[in-house]
């Protein structure tokens, strides 16, 4: 049977209270137990130093043994409930306090006050002048607990009883109202978790507190938080995924309608129209397809030594075209500097950059590449004098699906997550330096020599696909078999969009 978190923490607080109560009756039972007869153990030796201590002082003051001069012996042996007896150096009977009345007397003391029966007989040498004149033969109580100690005792561990009693209860409510307490914020988190699961991306958590609970209704916040925006960047990509499909099909149908139904002729125009239509969905496709790895599969790194001046002139080579269909001039200025990387994956972060330049920047743009060598890192600038990026969006630009709000060129959004993904594997690091109306740096700094593990070994990707995904694209798609080439060309039509 399930048992809530509550009744477990007020079974838990109570059973810690009634065990404290259990454990503390046993320990004052032992404790008094011992000290009680370690107490009587020493009032007896006491008691019987007296008694010799008396009787010397008795016989030093007659000069012998007087049994008349012994009796005020007799009550006190008697309230103690004593047998007092002395004996001459020749051991004969001098005095005995069971004599007479004092005999009667010694028992009426012990049924009175409830003492133990007496013990065995203790006998002490009398000494006076360092000469023993006789012997004490003492009888005390045994050392134990009386009838009336015992009747204290009982008394004690009633209370005490009662006093556990009473604590379990004020432990069971202690608990109860600790348990309500603790378990809100928990009961809260179940039902904002439900509420959200069930799609209500509004649910949150009030519970604000510096401790362990108001840090775990922080942490769901956040997750909330993200969830939202990642539904509502979905929500944002689905449609713009949507509208860039929508463009190139409905090119496509209209002109092989046309052709169908004899309207037009399938020349070199036509043709080159629906390579260009063609060319633009595989883009599409090929976002869509680093979408789905970046969410699953795992993620390598295959090094070996590159020189990146030959791979940054490949790559503005083959943007060349649409570099002049857009009107920009490029300057490159590229140092001979190698780093250990994947060439696939930096080509693809060069041409990810470059063709981020030829979407956003407008005719007679100038876009500047530059590649140089810093210590034990290289850096990799690509600026350019178009629009710029609004100080809102600037801290958003490396997020996956993101597109600024001013933004009217197609595109999925992920070009730059790629590249932030990408850069960090190979242990590098990027940062963008954009102020609108002054066009945009783009910075990545990688290391020349390969870094220690985890960047170096198999593991999962920061959210981007495997080297051997990426080289399948290329073998397998005709139209993805120079894949920044296929983006130039369909950014030459970015205005129908």
């Amino acid at each position: 049977m399930r048992r809530s978190l509550a009744l477990r923490l007020t079974l838990a607080v109570a059973a810690v209270g009634v065990g404290t109560a259990v454990l503390i009756a046993v320990a004052v039972n032992l404790a008094f137990g011992a000290r009680f007869s370690s107490y009587v153990s020493a009032q007896q030796q006491a008691r019987q130093s007296e008694v010799v201590a008396a009787l010397a002082a008795s016989y030093r003051a007659q000069g012998r043994w007087d049994p008349s001069a012994l009796g005020f012996v007799d009550p006190l042996a008697a309230m103690a409930g004593e047998k007092v007896s002395v004996l001459d150096a020749h051991g004969q009977l001098v005095w005995s306090s069971t004599s007479g009345a004092g005999g009667a007397m010694a028992a009426m003391g012990r049924a009175m006050m409830g003492t133990a029966p007496l013990g065995s007989a203790l006998r002490a040498p009398v000494v006076v002048t360092g000469t023993r004149v006789g012997t004490a033969v003492i009888r005390l109580p045994v050392a134990g607990p009386s009838p009336l100690d015992q009747s204290f005792r009982a008394s004690v561990e009633r209370l005490l009883l009662v006093s556990g009693i009473g604590a379990a209860l004020v432990a069971v409510l202690v608990g109860i109202l600790l348990a309500r307490r603790v378990t809100a914020p928990v009961r809260s988190l179940t039902a904002a978790a439900r509420s959200l699961a069930a799609g209500q991306r509004s649910a949150r958590l009030s519970h604000e507190a510096p401790d362990e609970l108001g840090q775990m209704a922080a942490a769901f916040n956040a997750m909330a938080d993200a969830v939202e925006a990642e539904d509502a960047l979905r929500c944002s990509f689905a449609r713009d995924v949507a509208h860039e499909l929508r463009t190139p099909l409905t090119v496509l149908q209209s002109q092989l309608e046309a052709l169908q139904d004899g309207l037009a002729q399938p020349g070199p125009e036509t043709l080159a129209s629906l390579h260009e239509e063609t060319l633009r969905l595989a883009r599409l496709v090929a976002d869509l397809e680093t979408l789905a790895s970046a969410d699953g599969a795992p993620f390598s790194v295959e090094r070996e030594t590159v020189a990146l001046a030959p791979l940054v002139e490949a790559v503005v080579a083959e943007l060349g075209v649409a570099m002049q269909d857009n009107g920009l001039s490029v300057d490159t200025r590229l140092s001979e500097v190698t780093v250990s990387g994947d060439p696939l994956r930096l080509h693809q972060v060069v041409a990810n950059l470059l063709s981020n330049a030829v979407k956003f920047v407008p005719p007679g743009g100038h876009v500047r590449v530059e590649l140089a060598a810093e210590g034990a890192w290289v850096r990799l600038e690509v600026a350019d004098d178009g629009p710029g990026i609004a100080p809102e969006d600037l801290p958003h630009v490396f997020e996956r699906f993101f597109r600024g709000k001013e933004t009217r060129i197609g595109g999925s959004g992920i070009g730059l997550a790629v590249v932030a993904g990408l850069v960090k594997a190979h242990g590098g690091e990027v940062a963008v330096v954009s102020e609108p109306g002054h066009g945009t740096t783009f910075t990545i700094r990688l290391p020349q020599k390969a870094p220690e593990p985890p960047w170096i070994s198999a593991g999962p990707a920061p959210a981007f696909p495997t080297a051997n995904v990426a080289r399948e694209n290329r073998r397998e798609s005709p139209a993805s078999n120079a894949s920044p080439a296929v983006d130039v060309a369909a950014a030459r039509r970015t205005p129908s969009a």
